[in-house]
């Protein structure tokens, strides 16, 4: 807590017109607002109320997001970085550089925090144009940096401009500590985007290739809390709730009380637009859990399981728990009793696994997802197949993240990968190049045509049967007709998958 002297000179350091701080990030789309961003306000202590929230998506222009910032003329500026915003971010700041130039009164500190920014190699470009960069969680170590920098009147224009770069680790907190943010969820944020909530972090697996293997044991937020902030969203409008939570079902007891309280607003309030996104682990189904995944009505429910791979050494490799049968019939299990949306995950390029194993994963996956839901009518020998929710394969390439067990070994592996974020492997010791740039192909089509269905009437790959060749026919044949897989005309697109479905291979 400052004392009464250090919160006059914060006071009168503060100039009217723009905020002594600046919390800003590029989303990834602008229906996906920042958490975190509003999680370091609330946990500002006395200098909230001199933060402003500044949020950007990827494809605005350059300009606005450049002269926005200027406008408001911080004196200290936190920048949110992740992997998908990291060339945009850097792309930011040499713009912020050449704007602000030498003159040390317009250049507020810049300090960079995120997931992305904690397990960065200190010599990494972006670095340069940070004064301090917070590794690991901020809610603490970014107040205290501000009281520092704001209340002991420090030369802050020239921080981290020609000096060198000043790191600060980040302890993780007690949740039981951390102020909500969900106030600063705006009107416009509740009608019209995601809502992200967390009721935990960390992760109680150690997945080769995931930050989270890094990041620390699970912490709870108190659930009492937590399910009042909850009631207090929907009242106020939200309706798209999205966890994240990296293992949601990893407690049993706080995941069916998490889903009793949304069911009884589903069950009290029918006609409402509710959804909720859970990401949930395969092997941790309770009969409970089952039961109340039952209740969801369609349209209520989004469950993304991370299958990751069905090779059981590829998963030996990266340390990944699991048991491939039981996962599919988990997945039977929520196309077959439930009316969620299903999102199965998949990595491409995993070490161990070549094309063949890829494959003969994937066509496993596709048929537990697609297997026709039977139906039985009042005639006992009427039976007719139906459709749950809709089932999404989402077909990822792996990426060597930072800070990973994954990139530490990826050498021993014979694992090839971009030095630039996203990080995606380019080849590995049993999956040539250009094996791997089809399968990317095939996965962005699949993306296109399969997830999203632009063409419901035209059956480009029938349920119940092998699919991965078959489908790596059709994007070879439309990469070849087109030159690419991105920037296709509707029409053009339509003509020629109805094309390659009435010549199958």
């Amino acid at each position: 807590m400052l004392n009464s002297l250090l919160r006059s000179r914060i006071q009168r350091r503060v100039e009217p017109g723009g905020p002594a701080i600046l919390l800003t990030t590029i989303n990834a789309k602008w229906i996906h607002p920042s958490l975190a961003l509003r999680l370091l306000k609330a946990n500002l202590g006395s200098l909230e109320g001199d933060c402003e929230i500044l949020e950007f998506a990827l494809r605005q222009p350059l300009a606005e997001k450049l002269g926005a910032i200027q406008r408001r003329r911080p004196k200290i500026l936190g920048i949110s970085l992740a992997i998908w915003n990291h060339s945009a971010t850097l792309e930011l700041l040499e713009a912020l550089d050449r704007a602000w130039g030498e003159a040390a009164q317009r250049r507020p500190v810049v300090v960079l925090g995120g997931p992305e920014a904690s397990y960065l190699p200190a010599e990494a470009e972006i670095f340069r144009h940070a004064g301090y960069v917070i590794r690991g969680e901020g809610e603490e170590a970014f107040r205290e940096l501000c009281e520092a920098l704001l209340g002991r009147g420090e030369d802050h224009g020239q921080a981290g401009h020609g000096r060198t770069t000043r790191f600060i680790k980040g302890i993780p907190a007690d949740p039981g500590r951390i102020r909500q943010a969900y106030h600063y969820y705006n009107d416009e944020d509740l009608a019209c985007k995601l809502v992200y909530v967390e009721s935990s972090r960390g992760c109680p697996f150690r997945c080769g290739f995931c930050q989270s293997a890094v990041a620390g044991a699970v912490r709870e937020f108190p659930l009492a809390p937590f399910l009042a902030e909850m009631d207090s969203l929907i009242k106020r409008g939200a309706r798209n709730f999205k966890f994240l939570d990296r293992s949601f079902n990893a407690d049993t007891r706080r995941a069916l009380e998490i889903m009793d309280f949304f069911l009884r607003y589903l069950e009290a309030m029918p006609r409402t637009a509710l959804c909720v996104h859970f990401e949930m682990f395969p092997g941790l189904f309770s009969p409970e859990v089952r039961e109340r995944l039952r209740r969801f009505p369609a349209g209520s429910l989004r469950v993304e399981i991370g299958i990751q791979t069905l090779n059981p050494q590829a998963a030996a490799l990266v340390n990944r728990p699991g048991n491939g049968e039981a996962e599919l019939e988990i997945l039977r299990f929520l196309h077959k009793e439930t009316g969620a949306t299903v999102h199965a995950d998949l990595i491409a390029a995993l070490p161990g696994e070549n094309i063949d194993s890829f494959a003969a994963g994937f066509d496993k996956l596709w048929l537990a997802l697609s297997e026709p839901v039977l139906q039985t009518t009042a005639d006992a020998e009427n039976v007719s197949p139906t459709q749950g929710g809709h089932l999404e394969i989402q077909l990822g390439i792996l990426k060597v993240l930072p800070g990973t067990p994954l990139a530490r070994h990826s050498a021993a592996w014979g694992i090839r990968y971009a030095p630039a974020p996203p990080y995606e492997a380019l080849s590995t010791a049993v999956l040539p190049q250009a094996d791997l740039d089809r399968i990317k192909n095939f996965a962005r089509f699949w993306e296109i045509l399969i997830n999203r269905r632009p063409f419901p009437e035209i059956s480009i790959v029938p349920p119940g049967k092998p699919v991965f060749r078959r489908f790596m026919d059709i994007s070879d044949k439309l990469l070849a007709r087109f030159g690419r897989n991105w920037g296709i005309d509707r029409q053009d697109l339509r003509l020629a998958i109805t094309e390659l479905t009435q010549n199958p291979p």
